[in-house]
């Protein structure tokens, strides 16, 4: 697990699950302790280690998109933790009533999972007590969201865009185009002094990726 010591009032740690190396984030505010979990792919071990090392009290379960290493421990978190799964946006409905099937093919163990609520272009999600806005950015996914704080400057930003890439669009579902054009008008007018958690590797800033990342070039 690494842990980044963000602004007063909102920190974030970091907890690679799965064969894929997925970023299983923990974001709590600091005097609170009021958290969320992002992305419970799996491992649901390290994850529960993890919340009880930071001492967080998680309140609820966010989920960026539909992939058995983004989703596939989510619903049995959520059982035992006790709390609700918010995300990702309903386009995804059909890859996370198929987690089941995605893990027998993978060799993970996963559950189906149906969200108590799903986001929206524009909605406002509140994650660790602060308010982050959601942007619909399909293309790796057709129901990916990307979810801001605006007072950290602060971007959970699933599998849309990494340090030096972006989301994979190989899949029959893919959509190249749409996920630059994404990427482009949503994400990256957000301004460089934005700093991202991405679903897989390094942190890194718009402003990085804006200069080096040559898919936007």
């Amino acid at each position: 697990m690494s842990e980044t010591k963000d602004k007063p009032g909102l920190k974030a740690a970091i907890i690679p699950v799965t064969p894929f190396q997925q970023n299983c984030s923990l974001l709590w505010d600091d005097v609170t302790k009021a958290g969320a979990v992002i992305d419970p792919g799996g491992d649901l071990d390290a994850i529960q280690s993890a919340i009880k090392e930071v001492g967080m009290t998680p309140e609820k379960i966010v989920l960026t998109h539909g992939h058995i290493d983004h989703a596939g421990g989510a619903d049995e978190l959520r059982a035992i933790l006790g709390v609700k799964i918010e995300g990702p946006h309903v386009a995804d409905k059909f890859l996370l009533e198929n987690l089941e099937k995605q893990g027998k093919e993978y060799g993970i163990a996963a559950k189906n999972v149906t969200p108590d609520s799903w986001f929206d272009e524009g909605d406002t999600a509140t994650i660790a007590g602060h308010s982050f806005s959601v942007l619909h950015c399909p293309g790796h996914s057709p129901g990916s969201v990307v979810f801001v704080n605006d007072q950290h400057k602060l971007i959970l930003m699933g599998d849309v865009l990494f340090q030096g890439s972006i989301g994979r669009t190989d899949f029959p579902y893919g959509d190249h185009d749409a996920l630059i054009n994404a990427i482009k008008t949503k994400v990256l007018p957000l301004g460089d002094a934005y700093a991202f958690i991405p679903g897989h590797g390094p942190a890194s800033t718009l402003g990085n990726e804006r200069q080096s990342n040559p898919f936007l070039q």
